[in-house]
């Protein structure tokens, strides 16, 4: 097997576990070596691994890799990268989609019942000092039979419809192309061909799509104004798929309940941002795929990819630029 250089990031590099899992397959070099030893390092490296979006992919460092053969991106989204500078260079990029979906989807169903039970206010209730008793009225919202709007249906959509129709929910979906019959009828799943008509109609609303132009700030205060004041927007795709500022105006002036969000543009936000003093949101720390599971599989189906691309084996996850 052909054995190459992978740049990893210096600063958050990839989880010390999964290092000796790398070497198995590859010689290792740093972004700090490779910086260090560049003249001598460039000739040798046919492919980056990429790491919570690190290292940075310019074309100063495209130009400086004239043997790089794949950029293989841990993670599903690559927002980060610029998919058609790097094909210009005859470089391809891979992701790794399956080993996210579950992870990903357990998240945005955490964050769905958190937000609705209350579950992080009551718990600083709970832990107080201050708490004397607990409250009679202090009460959250039923998920068990109400309506979820899923924003892209995916493989973590899906994943997401899978989950909710255990809980007996009514599930709607919007989606570029619809699923087939038998995939809807599997999760009871209905299409909404206008992604209004899904706003006006769920109590909870969760976005699952990738960043592109088309889906920046998909969300924003006309969006925020069709759901239901009753209504929970939940996002585990992208920071910039929500408009911030109109998300604030909505959750201060009861425009929707609430929110819950594993992803912020930026990320972590500015501590005085002003979604950070609301109390009717959650934000968590983008940890979608944070488990032990995913990361690892991560990392093996980034292995996996950049074997395929160094032997001429077709690729298992190959991003096309559009």
């Amino acid at each position: 097997m052909d054995r190459c250089g992978i740049g990893t990031p210096c600063v958050r590099g990839v989880l010390e576990g999964h290092v000796e899992l790398l070497k198995k397959h590859f010689h290792l070099i740093t972004m700090k070596e490779f910086l260090k030893k560049k003249e001598r390092l460039s000739e040798k490296i046919k492919s980056v691994l990429i790491y919570e979006c690190r290292p940075v992919i310019d074309r100063e460092l495209l130009q400086s890799l004239p043997h790089l053969k794949v950029i293989a991106n841990s993670g599903v989204g690559v927002d980060h990268l610029d998919l058609k500078l790097i094909s210009s260079f005859g470089v391809k990029v891979t992701n790794t989609p399956h080993a996210v979906s579950d992870s990903t989807a357990d998240i945005g169903m955490a964050l769905m019942l958190a937000s609705a039970r209350r579950l992080v206010e009551g718990c600083q209730i709970a832990v107080s000092p201050q708490t004397e008793h607990f409250a009679a009225d202090w009460l959250g919202d039923e998920v068990t039979g109400a309506t979820l709007g899923i924003i892209g249906m995916g493989s973590i959509g899906y994943k997401v419809a899978k989950r909710a129709k255990a809980f007996e929910m009514k599930i709607l979906y919007h989606n570029r192309n619809q699923r087939k019959e038998e995939e809807e009828q599997a999760v009871g799943a209905r299409y909404c061909e206008k992604m209004e008509d899904l706003l006006q109609q769920s109590d909870f609303v969760i976005l699952v799509v990738n960043l592109t132009p088309q889906t920046h700030k998909l969300i924003g205060k006309r969006e925020l104004e069709l759901m239901k004041p009753t209504a929970t927007l939940i996002n585990i795709s992208r920071g910039a798929v929500v408009d911030h500022d109109a998300l604030v105006e909505a959750l201060q002036n009861g425009i929707i309940k609430a929110a819950a969000l594993d992803v912020t543009n930026p990320e972590p936000l500015p501590r005085d941002h002003p979604l950070l003093k609301l109390k009717n949101i959650i934000i968590t720390p983008h940890i979608g795929t944070a488990t032990v599971q995913a990361t690892r599989m991560m990392t093996e189906e980034a292995v996996a990819n950049i074997q395929a691309v160094l032997n001429g084996l077709p690729i298992p996850s190959e991003v096309i630029p559009q």
